[in-house]
């Protein structure tokens, strides 16, 4: 018999902890948790939600604005299209927009080049930066400096390094600077020269007022090396296509200063502009000086012409000129006229061949060499002017190498050797047609004298005369020709123009681009908010005890019989019987509660009952609750009996104050009989038979038929039986006491009974057949959030061995764990 009951109790246990977990309503979302938790967390989301605030306000405080001026160019592409290489390509649409774009990274590689760097830097004298320093940031003194300072360095070291600048007066000023290691300091006077090891120095007061705000702050200034300053450049400088098809690009300066960065842009464009017009107008200026030049030769010889002519009427007064010296004197004229081409070509040679010995290109882009060099159109030779064209493109290659390359790289000098070839050859070429010129030359001059013999025979006056208009004709005409060319290209020059147009103008930034106010209080809020919604998240997610009754009702199938609040009166170390010496508090009220409601589930043809109280672990309260109850039925004139069957860890005769000899332990092994363990407590209705000492075997003695035998002897003597059974969710013995009694009642203590523990009640309730399952929820207060008011309690070990028994837990570690909740709930 005792074999078929272990294998029934053993079935029993198997049963309720392997089987599934059934789907409750806990799994879910519990709402009214959340909104608990949420209520409860206000105060700290608020305080969160003001420390993210507070950051964000000292983000903005601490962090130096950056504020950024922009204007947009538009590059003119009819009027530049030569230089821009725009020209259009057949229609093809995609072709332009390519080419646009790679001609427009041309331009803004431009902007961006040291040249504009050194120029922009000269322009606006941004060696120097001038700083006031403040406790926490320093802001820059952009044309707003006291002072001024020019310099000598000799020693680099003097470069991108901070020197303090305190001024004493209006005439005064302490310099003091770190060199070795060790702080340098000395007082000066404005406008006097200082000499250092490695720098001269002088400082001068600027238009800035003196007076007593002047004087306090602390200055400094750095003296910026050209890496520095390209470095400052390339990292604030933005210049980006804006729309290729337009032409359009944007350039754009970020600083801390607004008034710099305005400044800045509008030197760029400028600087800009007066790079383009110089570039426009090089070839111009070249055709002018070669121009300026031949008026100048062919000015002289007109001048000496025309005196000679006048000479002679002053000598001979007279202009004229026999008929029979015109063809003699034609064929001098043609002869003469071919004389002074050759001249002309001769000097175009010499022109050219210092031309060609110069390294530069001689065109602008679109122009032809014969356009741009007009003495090699007057050569008249092709091979020159081939060989002069392929001179010039070879040039323009090596300027687009040596933007990407070093001199001394392979390519370049590659193609420095081949510049050098086309050079000699077409020295070779000048030589050559030079020693043709001065043949033909002499070769003329040979017939000028044979028809100067011919001319010596006739009247020497006529001849004179006719010797002298030749030269002065021929040098008329020449300067005539030559002043036309110089108007042209004056005109020209007159007329150049910039190929961009200012769209947008810069203008001072008004706003900081960074940090934006609205951004950062944004974030602090939506971080503060963030932070406040993961706190009620971890919070909700770390809230796993059951806390109030709506809690219990909404996870357990089980109906709640009633609710004990907790007992704030005094510290209990153990449970105790309180509700005699308290009838009319609130804890005596609620459990008469709970005994109005046993009436009700009693059965109707019983007039004993036999209660059992049980928890999932120890320090749920399952002792407190069974003596109090047992005090409160008593106390209406029932006769009751407290029956501690928990015989690892007894704890009903600490109730009582009373010794644990002999009881329950004792009577199931018919030591002793259940008439001599009885033992009497302050009501005297009310007994109770603690659970004796502790066996090895506690499960096997509930097993024994004595145990029915005692309980049957029980019912006999009393109205009510009240079994404080051991911890179900740890050992095995409260299941089958609970099958045994009429009323089992479930203990919870509030804030302390995990959310889990409630699955236990469920599977009793539904796998084990326990359909008169009642819970009782312990400890409960008004807010349903704050700690175990009596404060007993002891632990079970989540496992036990072959000996059966668990462990207590320290009153130290439950009551710090109590502060701890109590804080942070």
């Amino acid at each position: 018999m005792a074999a078929n009951k272990d294998v029934d109790l053993e079935d029993l246990i198997h049963t309720a902890n392997t089987e599934e977990p059934e789907e409750d309503g806990g799994a879910g979302l519990d709402l009214a948790t959340l909104i608990m938790v949420t209520r409860r967390s206000l105060p700290w989301m608020l305080l969160l939600i003001i420390l993210t605030m507070t950051a964000a306000w000292l983000y903005l405080r601490y962090t130096p604005p950056v504020y950024q001026s922009s204007s947009t160019l538009k590059i003119d592409q009819k009027t530049q299209a030569g230089v821009l290489g725009l020209e259009e390509l057949g229609g093809n649409s995609g072709g332009n927009a390519r080419q646009n774009s790679k001609n427009l990274a041309g331009e803004i590689e431009l902007i961006k080049s040291n040249l504009i760097y050194q120029r922009l830097r000269d322009s606006l004298d941004l060696g120097v930066n001038y700083y006031n320093e403040g406790t926490v940031l320093a802001s820059e003194l952009y044309k707003t400096s006291p002072f001024r300072v020019e310099y000598r360095i000799q020693d680099q070291r003097f470069y991108n390094s901070k020197l303090n600048v305190d001024i004493l007066d209006a005439q005064r000023f302490r310099l003091s600077f770190l060199q070795a290691g060790r702080e340098v300091s000395n007082e000066y006077r404005f406008g006097q020269p200082i000499s250092l090891p490695g720098i001269d120095l002088t400082l001068y007061r600027t238009d800035v007022k003196f007076n007593a705000s002047t004087l306090t702050p602390n200055y400094y200034f750095v003296i910026n090396d050209d890496a520095a300053i390209a470095r400052y450049f390339d990292e604030n400088l933005i210049v980006e296509i804006i729309n290729p098809e337009a032409n359009t690009i944007g350039i754009s300066f970020k600083d801390h200063n607004p008034l710099k960065a305005h400044d800045i842009v509008n030197k760029i464009d400028t600087l800009y502009l007066q790079e383009k017009l110089a570039k426009n107008s090089l070839a111009t200026q070249q055709t002018l000086a070669f121009l300026e030049g031949q008026l100048s030769e062919n000015s002289q010889k007109l001048q000496q012409a025309e005196q000679a002519m006048q000479d002679f009427v002053r000598r001979n007064k007279t202009y004229d000129v026999k008929s029979d010296l015109a063809a003699v004197t034609g064929l001098m004229t043609e002869l003469q006229k071919k004389r002074e081409e050759l001249m002309r070509k001769a000097s175009a040679l010499a022109e050219v061949s210092e031309i060609v010995s110069q390294n530069r290109v001689f065109t602008r882009e679109g122009e032809t060499v014969e356009e741009s060099i007009p003495a090699v159109a007057l050569l008249d030779d092709q091979r020159i002017t081939q060989q002069m064209t392929v001179l010039n493109d070879q040039q323009a290659d090596m300027n687009r190498l040596l933007e990407s390359y070093r001199p001394a790289s392979t390519a370049v000098q590659l193609r420095k050797e081949a510049i050098d070839f086309n050079r000699r050859n077409i020295r070779n070429l000048l030589q050559s047609t030079r020693q043709l010129l001065n043949k033909e030359i002499a070769d003329l001059n040979g017939q000028q004298r044979e028809l100067e013999a011919r001319m010596a025979q006739m009247p020497e006056k006529e001849t004179e005369l006719a010797r002298l208009r030749r030269p002065f004709e021929l040098y008329e005409k020449s300067y005539l020709m030559l002043m036309d060319k110089k108007v042209e290209f004056s005109i020209a020059k007159a007329g150049t123009t910039p190929d961009f147009q200012i769209l947008a103008p810069a203008s001072l930034p008004q706003a900081p681009i960074f940090p934006v106010k609205l951004i950062v209080y944004a974030i602090g809020l939506a971080l503060g908010i963030a932070l406040g919604l993961g706190l009620v998240a971890t919070r909700y997610m770390l809230h796993n005890t059951v806390t109030n009754i709506r809690e219990l009702e909404r996870n357990t199938s089980a109906p709640v019989l009633g609710v004990v609040p907790a007992y704030d009166k005094e510290k209990l170390a153990v449970s105790k019987l309180i509700v005699d010496k308290n009838p009319k508090s609130a804890i005596s009220e609620a459990i008469r509660s709970i005994r109005t409601n046993l009436e009700f589930m009693a059965p109707s043809n019983k007039s004993k009952r036999l209660i059992s109280i049980t928890s999932t672990i120890s320090g749920e309260g399952k002792t407190f609750v069974a003596v109090n109850l047992g005090g409160i039925i008593a106390l209406s004139d029932q006769r009751v009996v407290i029956l501690d069957l928990d015989m690892r860890k007894p704890k009903v005769n600490l109730a009582f104050d009373a010794e644990n000899t002999k009881g329950v332990s004792t009577i199931l092994i018919n030591r002793h009989s259940v008439d001599e363990c009885v033992q009497k407590t302050s009501i005297p209705t009310l007994d109770f038979i603690p659970a004796g000492p502790t066996p090895p075997n506690p499960s096997e003695l509930i097993l024994h038929p004595e145990f029915d035998q005692m309980l049957a002897h029980l019912q006999q003597s009393y109205d009510v039986v009240i079994i404080d059974t051991p911890p179900v969710g740890l050992v095995t013995d409260g299941i089958l006491i609970m099958r045994k009694v009429d009323i089992p009642i479930y203990i919870v203590r509030a804030n302390y009974s995990k959310k889990a523990f409630l699955k236990n009640v469920n599977k009793l309730v539904r796998s084990s057949g326990f359909n008169k399952l009642t819970t009782i929820l312990n400890d409960a207060r008004a807010g349903g959030m704050y700690g175990y008011g009596y404060g007993y309690g002891y632990g079970y070990g989540y496992g036990y061995g072959s000996g059966y028994g668990y462990y207590e837990e320290s009153q130290a570690s439950k009551g710090l764990l109590n502060r701890l909740r109590r804080r942070f709930s």
